[in-house]
C-alpha cells in the first residue's frame, strides 16, 4: 500500500483501536506485581502509543503532503536532479506516465481531463526535472482542436512533493470544478516542486556556480511545454502560482521576468529568500544579487513590471501577515503613481501556514489567475 493511500491510514487507525481495546480488556489480568505483569502492561502501553502515533502520523502526512512515497520518507527516492543535457529541442518534454481523473464515474479525457507525468529538460539551465501536466477536458474535445490554451506553473513549498498538488491541494480537481461551473476558463497546469536540484532549496535562484533554477522555470520550461502541448508562448499566456516557498518563487519570477509570466499568485509567501542549512549560499556572497531577490527592495528600487500579483495571508495565525500588508501597500502606492504593477490579496481572519488554509484560498486564487491570462 502506498504511503498516502486511504487503505493504509484506515488500517493504522483500526490497528490502534484494536490494540486500545485489547489493553482495556487485558489490564485487570495484568494487575499483579511480578515481572511478567509489569512487562505485559509496559508492552501494551508502548504498543498502543506506537500504533496511535503511526495512525496520526499517516493521517497528517496524507493531509499535508510531507512525504509522497515510502522511498521519499526513508530518503531512498532517486529522482533526476541537475544534469548536463544536449538533446535537441524536440525532446524537451518526455511523457513517462498518464493517469485519469474520475468525474461522476467517467474517467475519459473528454470528460475528466488527463494528468501526464513528464520529464522536462532545460537546454539553457542544463536541468531536467519531473512534473505533472494536467490537460483539461476541453483539450481533447474536437471543437477545441485548434485552440491554444493558457497555462499556469504550479509550485509546492519546500520540501514538498508534486503529488501533494494533486492529492492534497487537488489543483486539477478544483480547476475542473471551476471550469464546469463557468467561473474560469480551462488552463493547462504544469505542477512541480521548486526543488529541481534535491535536496537543496534553491528558492528559484540562479545560484552562482550552482543550479540555474530561475532560468529553468522562466526560460526553459515555458518553451519546452509550448513545443509539446497546445499552449501559448507569450507572457500573457502564462501565469504562476505557489504556496509558501512556491509562493515566493511565483511572485519573484513574475516581477523579475515579466517576459515569461504576466500574472503570479503567492499563497502565504515569503518576500525574500532565507539563508540556512537547506539553501546554502544562494548568492555567492553577492549583496547585489541578494537585494535583487528581495521583493520589498525591488518595489523600492526597480522599475515596476507590467504584471498582476496576488498575495494571501491570515490576520491571525500567519507569520507573514505584516509583511503581506506592507507589500500590498507598496504596490498600491506604485499604482497611484501610474505604475503598471497590479495587486490583489486574499486575507483570512484566521488560518495557519498549512494545507487547510491554502485549500480555502485556492478556488478564488485559481479563478483570479485564469481571469488574467489570454489564450492567444
Amino acid at each position: 500500500m502506498g504511503l498516502t493511500s486511504n487503505n493504509i491510514v484506515i488500517a493504522a487507525a483500526v490497528a490502534a483501536l484494536l490494540l486500545f481495546a485489547v489493553t482495556i480488556w487485558l489490564w485487570p489480568r495484568l494487575a499483579g506485581r511480578g515481572v511478567a505483569p509489569v512487562l505485559g502492561r509496559a508492552g501494551l502501553l508502548l504498543g498502543t502509543q506506537l500504533t496511535v502515533f503511526v495512525a496520526v502520523g499517516l493521517f497528517a502526512n496524507q493531509s499535508f503532503g510531507f512525504y509522497g512515497s515510502w522511498s521519499d520518507l526513508f530518503g531512498t527516492q532517486d529522482e533526476p536532479g541537475v544534469v548536463v543535457d544536449h538533446d535537441t529541442p524536440g525532446t524537451r518534454v518526455r511523457v513517462t506516465d498518464t493517469r485519469h481523473l474520475a468525474v461522476a464515474g467517467d474517467s475519459s479525457p473528454e470528460v475528466a481531463g488527463r494528468i501526464e507525468k513528464v520529464d522536462i529538460q532545460g537546454p539553457v539551465s542544463r536541468i531536467v526535472s519531473p512534473a505533472y501536466v494536467y490537460l483539461p477536458p476541453e483539450y481533447f474535445r474536437p471543437e477545441y482542436a485548434r485552440r491554444t490554451f493558457p497555462a499556469a506553473l504550479v509550485l509546492t513549498g519546500y520540501p514538498g512533493t508534486t503529488e501533494s498538488l494533486i492529492n492534497g491541494l487537488k489543483y486539477p480537481q478544483k480547476a475542473h470544478k471551476l471550469v464546469a461551473s463557468g467561473k474560469m476558463q480551462p488552463l493547462v497546469l504544469v505542477m512541480m516542486r521548486p526543488t529541481v536540484a534535491p535536496p537543496r532549496d534553491t528558492e528559484c535562484v540562479d545560484v552562482p556556480g550552482g543550479p540555474q533554477t530561475e532560468t529553468f522555470f522562466t526560460e526553459d520550461l515555458p518553451k519546452a511545454v509550448a513545443q509539446h502541448y497546445r499552449v501559448g508562448k507569450r507572457a500573457r499566456n502564462w501565469g504562476v502560482i505557489g504556496n509558501s516557498t512556491g509562493g515566493y518563487c511565483a511572485l519573484k519570477m513574475a516581477m523579475r521576468h515579466p517576459d515569461a509570466f504576466s500574472a503570479a499568485a503567492g499563497l502565504s509567501p515569503s518576500y525574500r529568500a532565507p539563508i540556512d542549512a537547506t539553501t546554502g549560499d544562494l548568492f555567492g556572497g553577492s549583496e547585489r544579487l541578494e537585494r535583487e531577490n528581495d521583493l520589498m527592495w525591488r518595489l523600492d528600487h526597480k522599475p515596476a513590471p507590467p504584471v498582476s500579483l496576488l498575495v494571501s495571508s491570515s490576520a491571525h495565525g500567519e507569520q507573514n501577515y505584516q509583511d503581506t500588508v506592507r507589500f500590498v501597500n507598496k504596490v498600491k502606492r506604485l499604482n497611484r503613481r501610474g505604475e503598471p504593477t497590479r495587486i490583489s490579496s486574499i486575507i483570512l481572519d484566521t488560518g495557519g501556514h498549512n494545507f487547510n488554509t491554502w485549500k480555502r484560498e485556492l478556488p478564488a486564487a485559481l479563478e483570479w489567475l485564469a481571469g488574467r491570462l489570454g489564450d492567444r
